[in-house]
């Protein structure tokens, strides 16, 4: 699928020629960073690693990241849900934390962990106006299969993704609502559609290419490189990414392993393959090199 130019009556405006950075800097300085809650799996501890390590990289503006942990959060007592048999990844209800835990207050990002950031995120912060709840991506998307990792039910509603990567102004009146009664309470179908925003025009809207999505928007040609000067912000292997053995050659799987060479250039130890690299449906092998690249892993042997 590809998008054109469209602009929706809620898109937020980038900045200004000329201005470029300016509200950027606003939100995110040496003193506050901005910050950045990235959904956290224990399968697939590498998936958040290669994200961080993708934005901390390329941001010229001070960001801090930290990983939403269930089992953190259950210990707080913040996170009081029992386990939905819908969910595919142990952070799925954390996202909607992130205004209590910045003390409702200012802007904060949430964004899910298998994305790969190859765009400077103060170009994205650029989008942040006070008149909106929260800004996304309205992405018009209907997954290709029906099932998920293990054979989990792929469900299909409105506002599907929407929900992956959000900008939030945790200050604003409508986030108030956003409350550790709400979010322990209501369905996956409330939270993630921000039923809470009664009125869709304090929803922003940001390019697509902010949260490209794997398998459904169709990857840049060089042309198209060259004319946007430059890949997708940021991509979004929403359907399985290249640490899963049987998706290593999903598109842009290249970058990807590119930006875990970087990250792992950085360990002064050689590190150890997460389950999820070591789980296929396929048969396919996991990356050879490591210590435990042959241990399989499968989900009787659940580790999470």
């Amino acid at each position: 699928m590809t998008l054109d130019t469209y602009k929706s009556p809620h898109s937020a405006s980038p900045a200004p020629e000329g201005e470029r950075h300016k509200r950027a800097k606003e939100i995110a300085t040496e003193e506050h960073p901005f910050r950045i809650y990235m959904g956290y799996d224990s399968h697939e501890d590498i998936t958040f690693e290669v994200a961080k390590h993708s934005i901390e990289s390329r941001s010229s503006v001070p960001v801090d990241i930290f990983p939403l942990k269930r089992k953190e959060l259950q210990h707080r007592g913040i996170y009081r849900r029992d386990q939905d048999p819908k969910q595919t990844t142990e952070f799925t209800y954390c996202r909607f934390f992130v205004p209590y835990l910045s003390n409702y207050k200012g802007w904060a990002m949430f964004v899910d962990d298998d994305f790969l950031w190859l765009g400077d995120i103060a170009d994205l912060l650029d989008y942040c106006d006070d008149k909106y709840a929260i800004i996304c991506v309205k992405h018009d998307y209907k997954p290709s299969v029906t099932t998920k990792l293990a054979g989990r039910e792929q469900s299909i509603y409105p506002r599907k993704n929407w929900s992956s990567m959000v900008l939030w102004n945790c200050s604003h009146p409508a986030n108030q609502n956003v409350s550790l009664s709400m979010i322990n309470k209501e369905g996956g179908a409330f939270l993630h559609r921000f039923t809470w925003i009664e009125d869709d025009s304090l929803i922003g809207e940001v390019p697509y290419h902010w949260n490209f999505l794997v398998d459904w928007y169709t990857p840049y040609t060089e042309e198209e490189i060259e004319k946007k000067g430059g890949k997708p912000g940021a991509i979004h292997y929403t359907e399985g990414g290249p640490w899963f053995p049987d998706y290593r050659d999903t598109d842009y799987s290249k970058e990807w392993f590119e930006e875990l060479k970087a990250y792992e250039a950085t360990l002064s130890k050689p590190r150890l393959l997460c389950p999820y690299e070591r789980f296929s449906e396929k048969g396919v092998a996991p990356l050879e090199g490591y210590a435990n690249s042959g241990d399989l892993w499968d989900w009787e042997q659940d580790e999470g």
